[in-house]
């Protein structure tokens, strides 16, 4: 029996469509020289092997049957391959996973979660037009709008996430689309989502969500009304501490070939490694994400019995802006959360505090195997307007046990 050619096949025992396959044994007369043989070689494993891990498929090249199958195969759809850029079985099947995850039905994988901010900015803003953005937005994001899109003619404006009336008297007629954020970042509002949603629909304006906190898990933010849904992989799907990866997420089918015509004009793509690594942990999500959930709340609760904290922001607890918000929405709560310490204590001796840690890294991101803590200066993020009133650290609680980070955290204090 003769060997399937390495054109053959569309995948995982896919067959390509098209004309009759060339047959390895027809090589070139005149010799057989070592690399073509096994560039060449016939053998092709039997199909059949099944096994829990998702298979990782690595390629720029993908292979035709013939020349009609190349020039009949569309990028722009799952039903084929064209080129590694636009898609594997590999990213095609954490795109389904992801969809699933957040409720949608299309994803697209971004290099890391600002980029698939980036993207969403780029396919759906043009010279003109306005873009709304929270007060307490991702700081990237707002960095992102203030030079590169102010750059391109695209103007921005702020909104206060905790009051709908804000962000309806903020929609302008040059307004395209809407950032939505829970909880605001580093001081930790949870706005009413579904208000927030609903004035956008109701004006004909999209609304994207940056969903990493939540990460699928904690609601479902299409059922709250938004259009689009962004996640920052990189944090809860991957779990790891260990990859860049972002995924924006809609229903809408033209919404979602617009964000695509645009991801394959920039060009971004994700290694096959790095999905395999998200496809491995998107397994036991639900589960890391309550055991962080857990803890922090644990901790969380700790921090406000001490009589050095001003305030604990956490959505979850009682008192924390947005919490009556957070109860109506969520059924569980991230990692996260931030602490105000008393005026008493300067920025300094804060300071010297996180350097006393010893369980809790000193390190942007979340969401990984260990504990984090990072002290900010607020007043200085987004103006005095801003400010909360002492200096400010945010704790991302890793999977330690959480009687161990209450230790740390007091014997840490001693450095106040």
């Amino acid at each position: 029996m003769t060997a399937p050619n390495p054109a053959e096949t569309n995948g995982p025992g896919a067959p390509n469509e098209g004309g009759p396959a060339r047959d390895p044994g027809d090589r070139p007369a005149g010799g057989d020289p070592l690399t073509t043989r096994l560039i060449h070689h016939p053998y092709r494993a039997p199909e059949g092997f099944g096994a829990v891990p998702v298979a990782v498929h690595k390629a720029s090249t993908v292979l035709f049957r013939d020349v009609a199958a190349l020039r009949s195969r569309e990028w722009c759809h799952k039903n084929g391959y064209t080129y590694g850029l636009h898609g594997t079985p590999t990213t095609f099947t954490l795109e389904e996973r992801i969809a699933s995850l957040e409720g949608g039905r299309h994803t697209l994988l971004a290099p890391s979660g600002l980029a698939a901010i980036a993207l969403v900015n780029a396919a759906l803003l043009a010279s003109g037009d306005e873009l709304l953005l929270p007060a307490n937005v991702y700081g990237p994001s707002r960095e992102l709008a203030r030079h590169e899109l102010a750059a391109w003619g695209i103007a921005h404006r702020f909104y206060d996430p905790l009051d709908a009336a804000s962000l309806a008297a903020a929609i302008g007629p040059q307004t395209r689309l809407v950032w939505l954020e829970v909880p605001g970042s580093i001081t930790m509002e949870f706005p009413d989502l579904r208000s927030l949603a609903a004035v956008c629909r109701d004006r004909g304006v999209t609304s994207v969500l940056d969903n990493t906190w939540g990460a699928g898990v904690a609601f479902a933010p299409f059922e709250l009304g938004v259009d689009i849904s962004m996640q920052a992989l990189t944090k809860y799907p991957s779990g790891g501490a260990d990859l860049l990866m972002g995924s924006v997420t809609t229903r809408d089918e033209s919404l979602h070939q617009r964000l695509k015509a645009t991801h394959m004009r920039l060009g971004l793509g994700v290694g096959a490694n790095d999905v395999e690594a998200v496809l491995r942990s998107l397994s036991t999500l639900a589960l890391r994400y309550a055991a962080h959930d857990a803890a922090a709340r644990r901790l969380a609760a700790w921090w406000q019995t001490r009589p050095e904290v001003r305030r604990v922001l956490h959505p979850a607890l009682d008192g924390s802006p947005g919490h009556a918000h957070w109860a109506a929405t969520c059924s569980a709560a991230a990692g996260l959360f931030s602490v105000v310490f008393d005026p008493r204590h300067p920025p300094a001796r804060v300071d010297a505090f996180v350097d006393a840690l010893r369980l809790f890294g000193i390190g942007y991101s979340w969401a990984g195997p260990m504990s984090l803590a990072v002290p900010y200066d607020i007043a200085a993020l987004r103006g005095e307007a801003g400010s909360v009133g002492g200096a400010l650290v945010r704790f991302s609680v890793g999977l330690e046990a959480v009687e161990d980070l209450i230790a740390d955290c007091g014997q840490a204090l001693t450095a106040l």
